[in-house]
């Protein structure tokens, strides 16, 4: 089972496969690995204890930050995210980032950004389109169309309490209209705006 793999500087943590989302672009839908990670397929959730031992096998100080994302959302297993994350800045002192759809919120009924607060440096959410509508075409999420809003909270309460907010649209995806719609939103949010390469 591949819990922890590298991409480029960084050393990602998959910790679950289960997500709200059954968005059109994943990349789940057209392959099973990441840049030679081995199948991030998981035949079960690795237990918090497991996911430990496993970053006592790299040596973390090859990597740049270790970031939350694989095969799955990965605050779907937030509490236990949370505590992985806090292992992995006292024991090495790495910075830690959380790649999301920002959906958290709904997925646990309850505002979770305080949550974040001294354990998660930067949180990179997909915004994916300007469009309401749109976004849930896209994502065909299980919260329904007002997920879009309940996603752009999360992005201005997550500013609270991590040093990085930043949400990530793909290149090539949207016009440029949209593209500007997009970084607008982001200038009212006070979060960065960020292009991301299209991977196929």
């Amino acid at each position: 089972m591949v819990i922890l793999y590298e991409v480029h500087n960084g050393l990602y943590v998959n910790m679950t496969n289960k997500c709200p989302c059954r968005c059109t672009f994943c990349l789940r839908q057209t392959r099973d690995e990441m840049e030679g990670s081995g199948s991030l397929w998981l035949e079960r959730e690795p237990s918090v204890d497991e996911i430990k031992a496993e970053f006592d096998k790299f040596d973390m100080s090859k990597y740049e930050e270790v970031v939350f994302c694989g095969f799955g959302e990965p605050t779907e297993r937030l509490d236990d995210l949370l505590e992985t994350a806090k292992y992995v800045k006292e024991k090495f002192g790495s910075r830690i980032r959380i790649n999301t759809n920002g959906l958290s919120d709904l997925i646990y009924g309850k505002d979770t950004a305080p949550l974040l607060e001294g354990r998660i440096d930067t949180v990179s959410i997909s915004l994916n389109t300007p469009n309401k509508q749109r976004y849930y075409e896209l994502t065909r999420n299980r919260f329904g169309i007002d997920a879009f809003d309940a996603m752009l909270k999360f992005a201005e309460n997550a500013k609270k309490y991590v040093d990085k907010v930043v949400m990530t649209t793909v290149a090539t995806t949207l016009t440029a209209e949209e593209e500007k719609e997009c970084a607008e939103i982001c200038e009212k949010l006070g979060v960065t705006y960020r292009i991301r390469p299209w991977e196929d």
